[in-house]
């Protein structure tokens, strides 16, 4: 099957990738295109930006937590554009643990056989870009890089400088962008604000616009022009919606993997979105899936939502399937410590969440060792946690669904708390590793039948 396909890699982090991959997206729209986007790792504020400007759901495509076989499937299967365009994570050789290519953006491109254009920041250099460019061609026997971008150009000496050294790499440059303050998104602990939890849509299409006048986009279609062929998607069989998820969604909850969605449906799940925010009750369902956010941002708003907040206690002691993941978890403890300032949430765990100032980000690696709405069998596990908070006071009763050998999870290594027939963890997953999204759709199914 050929994919025209183009992946934007940086030498680093915070060189622009998002805003750029933005305007690429934005310039290919405008050429009559349309455009899937795609975002490496396990990122969830980046791919809301890229699904704003294209106006389709962002995937993730994550080697450590897919697998090289799902992640292959999931690319084909989700390509339904003319285009695809895939933005990368960190720096383009970055992996798992820093010291392995393995779930870098090299490897991914690698995997998916995708071109690659680097880059590069050029605010604090001149002719010693082009070493930096031609390290990078170097490194890796098959960099995969095709072209160049050079971003937060100080002046037109400083472009010419920039191209002349730059000329011993042998490859185009595909756009020259100048310093601008105006393009830069703003930023919060875990990385960018997530557009769904402002109205950013303006801000996104005015800042892709202006970076999109200094590309050159018909050199990125002549890279993209002849795709390398992947195999043919393998049919998805859909089963009959049998039983309904509420999935809360909305400014605090608001990251979710598409393919975990795509999955419950696949199994049979009708799924409703509701608002722990502005909802006073939950639609008529049963199960609930609670995904991660932000929700100590929001916490006087989730606070005062008292019916909500009892409706979906209530849920859970009448052993409703309920799943949470990192924010969700937050929000099933007694309170939420933030900006000196302690809200009130939902109270199902006896622990107390607290915002720290260290950030933990880990893909968790570990064992199911007890039997939970998602899993009916004990295995190994995969996932990442990426996270501000820690809880604290956790009861010596609680009772943990997972014990991890990679990763810091709730406390003492292990995560995913269990009360009733909920269970919360810091750690998300990615329901295809497994059959997760079969085991909660019967869970949620049986429920229905009682």
């Amino acid at each position: 099957m050929k994919i025209p396909r183009i992946t934007l890699a940086g030498v680093t982090s915070g060189v622009g990738k998002t805003s750029i991959t933005c305007a690429i997206i934005y310039a290919l729209q405008k050429k009559g295109f349309s455009v899937q986007p795609f975002k490496v790792g396990p990122d969830y504020i980046d791919p809301s930006y890229l699904s704003s400007i294209s106006k389709k759901e962002a995937f993730n495509l994550d080697v450590w937590l897919m697998g090289k076989k799902h992640l292959i499937e999931s690319f084909v299967s989700n390509s339904k554009s003319n285009i695809s365009v895939i933005e990368g994570v960190m720096g383009y050789y970055d992996g798992y643990r820093g010291n392995s290519n393995y779930a870098s953006t090299h490897h991914v491109a690698s995997i998916i056989k995708s071109p690659v254009i680097l880059i590069l920041d050029a605010s604090k250099t001149s002719r010693s870009i082009a070493a930096t460019a031609i390290g990078f061609q170097k490194f890796h026997r098959n960099s995969r890089i095709s072209g160049l971008i050079l971003n937060k150009i100080g002046s037109k000496k400083h472009e010419i400088l920039c191209r002349q050294a730059l000329e011993k790499t042998n490859l185009p440059i595909i756009g020259v962008i100048y310093k601008n303050s105006e393009l830069n998104f703003e930023s919060r602990h875990l990385g960018l604000i997530p557009a769904k939890e402002k109205n950013l849509k303006s801000k996104i299409e005015k800042t892709s616009k202006i970076i999109s006048d200094s590309l050159d986009i018909n050199k990125i279609i002549q890279i993209i022009k002849n795709p390398f062929p992947l195999p043919n998607k393998s049919k998805i069989l859909l089963k009959k919606p049998k039983t309904t998820i509420s999935i809360a969604l909305d400014g605090s909850f608001n990251f979710y993997y598409h393919d975990n969605l795509e999955a419950l449906r696949r199994e049979g799940a009708d799924l409703k979105f509701f608002s722990p925010i502005h909802d006073e009750k939950l639609p008529k369902s049963d199960g609930i899936y609670i995904g991660g956010g932000f929700p100590e941002i929001l916490g006087n708003l989730l606070e005062k939502n008292h019916s909500m907040k009892k409706t979906i206690k209530k849920a859970s002691e009448e052993n409703i399937p309920i799943y949470a993941e990192c924010g969700g978890l937050m929000y099933l403890t007694k309170s939420i410590d933030y900006g000196n300032k302690k809200y009130k949430m939902i109270g199902l765990f006896d622990a107390e969440t607290k915002m720290t100032k260290k950030m933990k980000l880990n893909y968790t690696k570990g064992k199911i060792i007890s039997k939970n709405n998602i899993s009916d069998k004990f295995h190994d596990l995969r996932g990442h946690e990426f996270h501000y908070s820690e809880l604290d006071s956790v009861s010596s009763d609680s009772k943990f669904a997972y014990e991890l050998d990679i990763g810091d999870g709730i406390q003492n290594h292990k995560d995913g708390m269990i009360q009733y027939n909920t269970l919360a963890s810091y750690g998300h997953l990615y329901f295809d590793s497994s059959n997760y999204a079969q085991i909660f759709v019967k869970n949620c199914f049986k429920n229905s039948r009682r």
